[in-house]
């Protein structure tokens, strides 16, 4: 109990008004809304993220100052997040690449170096990230063929994190690529991957023949 005191007590007034405001209730919308307020803090960060919470932690990396993300930062963050729940710490990377990654050329460079980092969050990250450059509309660099080449060979020995990504990355190959559709319908096909998957009502299903449909017949559709 001592031990938890004294960490109460060296908390900055700031870090402790911030952390009264949030609680099992708190969407990601009251997150952004705070974060808004605060703008830019990475000693504030540091120490929201010190708490090890989930919730105060996806609002430390609103208000991380990117120029600071270096290589050994991030590397601690990602043995950093291995103590959360695996949607938590899938998570909080997804976050971390969407608020402050994406934001920087040198962040960009770093993940797409990543595709065989020895870190699995990392590896997550390079997938979703060529995933993301295509869903956004972006057009995506001249790296297809090796993706589908890479995808082919590896995505079934991969980690459920990565395989995650991969298989979105897969997805929207085959929904923007024409030529390389049949490809990723194939691929989905022989791994089977998500294909009993129960999906709520609304959403597509991650198997790649369906999500390759469902998605190419919507934009075809608009």
């Amino acid at each position: 109990m001592d031990g938890k005191k004294d960490t109460v007590i060296k908390r900055s007034s700031k870090a402790v008004n911030i952390l009264s405001q949030i609680n099992s209730e708190t969407k990601l919308g009251d997150l952004r809304k705070i974060a808004k307020d605060i703008k830019k803090d990475h000693e504030l960060a540091m120490e929201l993220w010190s708490t090890k919470e989930f919730l105060p932690r996806l609002l430390a990396i609103l208000i991380m100052d990117k120029k600071l993300l270096s290589l050994d930062v991030l590397n601690k963050l990602d043995k950093d997040m291995q103590t959360h729940t695996f949607v938590e710490r899938n998570n909080l990377m997804d976050w971390l690449m969407a608020n402050q990654l994406t934001k920087d050329k040198k962040k960009i460079a770093l993940m797409e170096s990543w595709e065989n980092s020895p870190s699995a969050l990392q590896r997550r990250t390079f997938w979703y990230y060529q995933a993301r450059l295509r869903w956004t509309g972006k057009t995506p660099p001249d790296n297809t063929a090796d993706l589908l080449s890479a995808l082919e060979a590896n995505i079934t020995q991969e980690e459920p994190e990565v395989q995650w990504a991969m298989n979105f990355t897969a997805g929207w190959i085959g929904v923007y690529d024409e030529k390389n559709r049949a490809r990723c319908i194939k691929l989905g096909e022989k791994t089977g991957l998500y294909k009993d998957e129960i999906v709520a009502k609304g959403c597509t299903p991650s198997y790649l023949p369906e999500f390759i449909s469902i998605e190419v017949n919507k934009r075809q559709n608009n």
